[in-house]
């Protein structure tokens, strides 16, 4: 219910910390993007949201009651969501097994990694770039793929590729359409949400129906 509450009400946290802690706001929103994308356990942080909501408070309309700056926040938002992903990478390469093994995050079950072990024999290497715009799967995917040792040199090209085009378009998203939204700010977060799991929803759809006719086959 925090999680939920903090990502319909974004906006008023932000402010808040642009209120309380000034620059340091740079910092505490860098630290979410990182941690929803480099720990594995973190996968409900909200990134897409967290970045649209940042974004409309580099606008003019902020100039006056606290203000950040567009190309700050473009340029650490990539850098957290890179460095973040190449984190769970090598957590999942060097302690994978250990903690899947260990049952100690309940999140790592088996039917979630079922999910992102499907998605990314599906996908192949472009997993690691589709995942960016799917939650939780971003989260899960570099730590399967890490764990399955996948080349480092293949999973950064896909990695970068992904961060410097999931930001961008939540960036801009929030830049140029945030301030239209006024009142309406916790639906539109609803929206973001929901867009986000479409394509979690197509996809198991795609399996049910394959297992479907794999019986009838």
């Amino acid at each position: 219910m925090i999680v939920i509450h903090f990502i319909l009400h974004i906006n008023e946290y932000i402010a808040s910390f642009i209120d309380s802690y000034g620059a340091l706001t740079y910092l505490i929103l860098f630290l979410v993007i990182f941690c929803e994308t480099g720990l594995v356990f973190l996968p409900f942080l909200p990134g897409d949201s967290l970045i649209f909501a940042a974004a409309t408070f580099s606008t003019a309309a902020y100039a006056s009651t606290g203000h950040l700056n567009y190309w700050w926040l473009y340029g650490m938002f990539i850098v957290a969501a890179v460095v973040g992903d190449n984190v769970n990478y090598l957590i999942g390469r060097e302690l994978g097994e250990r903690i899947v093994k260990s049952q100690k995050i309940k999140f790592l079950n088996e039917k979630n990694l079922n999910k992102a072990y499907t998605f990314i024999e599906k996908h192949g290497s472009k997993a690691v770039f589709l995942a960016r715009f799917m939650p939780i799967i971003r989260t899960i995917v570099p730590f399967v793929i890490g764990a399955g040792e996948m080349n480092w040199k293949k999973f950064t090209v896909y990695n970068l590729v992904g961060g410097v085009v999931w930001v961008t378009l939540f960036i801009n998203l929030g830049y140029f359409f945030g301030n239209m939204v006024g009142d309406h700010f916790s639906l539109v977060m609803l929206g973001i949400i929901f867009l986000s799991l479409i394509p979690i929803v197509i996809e198991v759809i795609g399996n049910i129906v394959k297992k479907m006719r794999k019986v009838r086959g």
